[in-house]
């Protein structure tokens, strides 16, 4: 039975232990790059203004609160 290498998710490449899960420091660093720039995001609930008292500043500011 053999065991499938495992590819860096950046670049496709066989991984390094060294660099795991990336193949080299360039590829983690990318990564890295795309999660600091907002490049990726974690799924869930769209933010709710009204439950952030600074939002709801922000809409008065702006002039798009009703109250």
């Amino acid at each position: 039975m053999t065991r499938a290498t495992r590819t860096c998710p950046i670049c496709g490449k066989p991984r390094l232990a060294e660099h795991t899960p990336f193949c080299s420091t360039r590829c983690r660093d990318r990564d890295l790059l795309q999660w600091l720039d907002g490049g990726y995001a974690l799924p869930g609930p769209a933010p709710d203004p009204m439950g952030d008292p600074d939002a709801i500043e922000g809409l008065h500011d702006r002039g798009q609160n009703d109250d």
